[in-house]
């Protein structure tokens, strides 16, 4: 039998395990042990942590998988794209994971390939002040985590220092980067690669808790370009991805589009986009089956750019608070039909709300864009 290495068990790397198997493959799934449900619905699991690449080497060595491929989690790619290489299956560079994993290393390739770039600095323990020049407001973030983690938009100078140490205290390598914010509504695309040729399959409307942490709330397919737009924002995407030296696989690119109407790169992951976006909304809204390209990818073949039924529309809303249940039960008694997905919900609990790993749960619709905008309007 075919076989595939899946570094991730979260609910989020779920639909690319059922995926695989679906497709005739062996799924070999890697995690630490905490009764996520890939645990479950692997073929065999290894409870191994995903950052023990070393370890995932020696096991994949024995196995010889077709792939190895994760979806939703950017420090995961990097054990995915080592393994990869030296097992000589399709993978990024070396390169490409240290520009996609690193938000200080990726500016730097973005402006070095000439892209539109805010200013941008690096903070550590010893030195937490701005580059000279720079203006504020500016978005402080850990260099290497994502998921909201450590994110706030600060002001002030007085507020530096505090939202430097909260971004290095979430580091893996305790550094923090600060950007000149960029104004404007936030967006991404979702991308596939082989062979360094990229294709643009959906752009989203991305919803936020906004200032200051910018914790995702809902995302919404299409997103609601003109044909124009949309071609000037792709070709911005696909430039973006040869700076950082994508080749293969998924990508979740995300930008803003300020007054002056130019795309502006906040970051890119080399993976498929998390919070259901590359797992559910992509197929639901474009008829692409992106998780089979993803698999395909990652197995040295071709992807499929066929396309098969699809929605008008498709959003998920995440919930924090018992009025997003509330609405929840209104848009069930209103149009059941149009909630396709549920997750199991968590205990409410808005003062644990942090990132985006506490949301209490989701729940996915799709179907007629107007009916959709106005059930997601109703709650954002």
């Amino acid at each position: 039998m075919k076989r595939i290495a899946i570094i991730g068990a979260s609910e989020f790397q779920e639909p690319l395990i059922v995926k695989a198997k679906e497709m005739g493959y062996e799924t070999h799934v890697f995690a630490w042990k905490c009764d996520d449900p890939g645990e479950k619905s692997a073929d065999f699991f290894y409870p191994v942590s995903i950052v023990e690449k070393e370890e995932i080497l020696k096991i994949c060595a024995k196995l010889k998988p077709e792939g190895i491929v994760t979806v939703a989690s950017d420090l995961a790619t990097v054990t995915v794209n080592y393994v990869a290489l030296k097992l000589g299956l399709a993978a990024n560079s070396e390169a490409c994971t240290l520009r996609t994993t690193n938000k200080f290393e990726m500016r730097r390739a973005l402006k070095r390939a000439g892209l539109v770039t805010p200013r941008f600095c690096l903070l550590d323990e010893q030195d937490k002040r701005l580059k000279k020049g720079m203006q504020y407001p500016v978005i402080v973030k850990p260099t290497d985590r994502s998921g909201s983690r450590g994110i706030m938009k600060v002001e002030h100078a007085q507020e530096l220092a505090g939202a430097a140490d909260c971004a290095i205290e979430y580091s893996f390598e305790k550094k923090a980067i600060a950007e000149e914010f960029i104004e404007g509504e936030e967006y991404s695309c979702e991308s596939i690669s082989f062979e360094g040729k990229h294709t643009c399959l959906a752009l989203t409307k991305k919803y936020t808790t906004g200032a200051p942490h910018y914790i995702e709330t809902g995302h919404v397919q299409p997103a609601g370009f003109t044909r124009h737009e949309s071609e000037a924002i792709k070709t911005e995407i696909v430039r973006t991805l040869d700076a950082l030296d994508i080749s293969t696989g998924a990508s979740h690119a995300d930008f803003r589009i300020p007054a002056d109407g130019e795309v502006r790169i906040i970051e890119v992951g080399a993976r498929m986009g998390g919070d259901c976006i590359g797992s559910h909304l992509v197929s639901l809204s474009t008829g692409y089956d992106f998780l089979r390209m993803v698999i395909d990818a990652a197995c040295g073949k071709k992807p499929d750019l066929s396309v098969g039924e699809r929605q008008e529309a498709a959003a998920v809303r995440f919930v924090f608070y018992e009025r997003d249940l509330e609405q929840l039960e209104q848009i069930r008694r209103i149009a059941p039909g149009i909630i396709v997905e549920q997750s199991p919900m968590r205990r409410v609990d808005p003062e644990r709300v942090v990132d985006s790993s506490t949301r209490a749960g989701y729940y996915i619709l799709a179907g007629d864009e107007e009916k959709i905008a106005d059930f997601f309007g109703m709650t954002i």
